[in-house]
């Protein structure tokens, strides 16, 4: 016969262990993307911070005419027009806003060396990913589509 005891036990552990999945599973966002060119794969995920980052894992062309690879020549910054374009952050700092939405954060692009609002729209096997200056609708929406 079961004691009150063990039952509660049991149901406390059932609990932490149903808990610690939960703190696991990944949001549906965090996975690899292709960008709209298909130039580049950009595996998102979630920080400690809580916040959703993104970074290069993969570049159809990873090296310049000269062989090396590519770099962010276009940084504004001067130290850094030197860093691999492979594994460069490029989104930072977005905030889950309901079920399909993630807004707060920014995009860079390592095209034009300018960082941008952004809002992420999720929509299944895709991405709407909309960069903008001020307010959203004075931007551009590129569509991503899931990688992996």
């Amino acid at each position: 016969m079961y004691t009150f005891n063990a039952i509660r036990t049991f149901c406390l552990s059932a609990t932490m262990l149903a808990v610690s999945f939960a703190s696991y599973a990944q949001d549906a966002i965090e996975q690899t993307w292709y960008n709209q060119e298909k130039t580049a794969k950009v595996k998102i995920f979630k920080a400690t911070d809580g916040k959703y980052y993104g970074r290069i894992t993969w570049l159809k062309e990873p090296n310049n005419a000269e062989g090396q690879p590519r770099t962010d020549v276009n940084n504004p910054k001067k130290e850094r027009k030197n860093d691999p374009l492979l594994g460069l952050q490029i989104l930072k700092g977005f905030v889950k806003d309901g079920d399909k939405e993630y807004e707060d954060g920014t995009i860079y692009d390592p095209k034009n060396g300018k960082t941008y609002s952004c809002r992420i729209t999720h929509k299944g096997s895709t991405l709407d990913v909309r960069g903008y200056v001020g307010i959203s609708l004075l931007g551009r929406t590129t569509t991503w589509t899931k990688a992996d």
